[in-house]
């Protein structure tokens, strides 16, 4: 959550910077074009010292392309695999950027251990700095992850009419042994982006109830051992 912002009307772009009412110059790098010209925009800092322009602009809405009405899709989800579809081309495989970055992190979380004080007061300066390097890399893979999973989501809801997708509840894999797994696929994520993108696209989005899925035919609903 953002810790500290305001909204302005009264701005201007001027090349690379940004002209703020009361002639406050800020440089702006652009992470993509503006389709239109901004009517406001909202300045702010999240928890980390990170500063952000978000700009109000009027676009076109782009309907999704048409899919096959008998088109199809289930998804189930897992931990090796985030993601298994009855389709193998449209799985979301467990792509692990926490874990590859985990050596840079124990290093970032062993410098911060060093500087404690060991007192509940304030700390020093380089513990807060390396308190905060270590929670820029955190926020970095989840970024990463959070990306792959909207790509997944809108790749797979532009393709298919119908999507059948296990109501499943991550929440318990939080007290067992892949927790720290289970995290870095961040499955919820990956569910709700689905869920919504489909929902908002007029999409079929069921919810599959997970208890017995394994134990049914798909065929003569008889259940088995």
């Amino acid at each position: 959550m953002p810790s500290l912002g305001y909204t302005t009307r009264g701005f201007c772009i001027r090349e690379r910077r940004l002209v703020l009412p009361k002639g406050v110059t800020i440089p702006v790098v652009w992470s993509r074009g503006l389709p239109s010209d901004p009517t406001s925009v909202r300045v702010y800092q999240d928890s980390l010292g990170h500063w952000y322009a978000s700009f109000v602009v009027r676009r076109d809405t782009e309907p999704a392309p048409d899919a096959d009405p008998d088109s199809g899709l289930g998804i189930d989800w897992g931990v090796s695999t985030t993601a298994t579809t009855t389709d193998s081309a449209y799985d979301l495989p467990y792509l692990g950027y926490r874990r590859r970055c985990a050596a840079e992190l124990a290093k970032a979380q062993r410098k911060m251990a060093r500087r404690h004080n060991g007192k509940r007061g304030p700390q020093t300066g380089g513990y807060v700095r390396d308190r905060r390097a270590a929670a820029t890399l955190q926020k970095k893979t989840a970024r990463q992850t959070r990306h792959d999973s909207r790509v997944w989501a809108k790749r797979v809801v532009d393709n298919h009419d119908l999507i059948a997708v296990e109501d499943f509840k991550p929440t318990f894999l939080a007290k067992s042994t892949m927790a720290r797994k289970a995290a870095d696929a961040a499955v919820g994520a990956a569910k709700r982006e689905l869920i919504e993108r489909g929902r908002r696209v007029g999409r079929r989005v069921v919810l599959v109830r997970p208890a017995y899925t394994t134990m049914t035919c798909s065929s003569c609903f008889a259940r088995a051992k």
